[in-house]
């Protein structure tokens, strides 16, 4: 089981269902854990469950919702052995679960951010109580990309235990990727056929780095079975 972290303020969770209904396709069995505090996955995800922490299936992908720790979704799962997924992505905002969901040990961390005042200084708040070196690759959503921009993302990081990756990936910021996204989350359906090109871009390169053992093509393949709505 291979475990991912996407830490940061700026709203993530519908960036990482998408990658995770690709990684279904490349036959992944995958959790996406929601410790957020607005715990967006809750309102979006459709469900009939109640619980103040529970696991629901969406479009053969699990999302686990309210869980401060593995523990917790072993105890729900009624298991103490490993948890029986390949992938486990998990979306943090919350610095106090970082080490509830063991990020110091996860395969890979991720910090998600746009360029606006309150996600990168929460998010920077977030890293700034990190308590062990931590290696992060940058994930940015931003109309345009400048250089002045990460220069100074890296400024508000200095003194923290954060090491950087030299890898960056970037997100547009465009108005019809995120009328797409609403629309996704009204139907309560995962649809790629009016995303723009950069955003499915940038899909393939997460799905990439979260799958190591799955090539480029067959993750190429399932984002086009996802546009024909396969």
């Amino acid at each position: 089981m291979k475990k991912y972290g996407f830490i940061g303020a700026y709203d993530k969770i519908d960036m990482i269902i998408y990658v995770a209904k690709i990684l279904e396709l490349c036959n992944k069995r995958v959790l996406i854990i929601d410790s957020t505090l607005n715990q967006k996955a809750r309102y979006i995800i459709p469900t009939i469950k109640q619980e103040a922490a529970y696991i629901t299936d969406y479009e053969n992908i699990d999302i686990a919702v309210g869980f401060k720790n593995y523990e917790q979704i072993r105890q729900y799962l009624r298991t103490q052995e490993e948890l029986p997924y390949d992938v486990v992505l998990v979306d943090i905002d919350n610095p106090y679960n970082i080490q509830g969901f063991e990020l110091n040990l996860t395969d890979k961390n991720f910090f998600v951010t746009s360029f606006d005042i309150f996600s990168l200084r929460r998010g920077i708040q977030i890293l700034s109580l990190v308590k062990n070196p931590m290696k992060l690759t940058k994930i940015l959503f931003a109309q345009d990309i400048l250089k002045e921009e990460n220069d100074y993302l890296n400024y508000l990081a200095l003194g923290y235990k954060i090491l950087w990756d030299e890898e960056r990936i970037y997100f547009p910021i465009e108005n019809g990727d995120l009328s797409v996204i609403s629309e996704n989350q009204r139907a309560g359906k995962i649809r790629f056929k009016r995303l723009s090109q950069q955003y499915k871009d940038g899909l393939l390169v997460v799905a990439n780095e979260v799958a190591d053992d799955v090539g480029e093509g067959q993750i190429r393949r399932a984002i086009k079975n996802i546009e024909r709505g396969m």
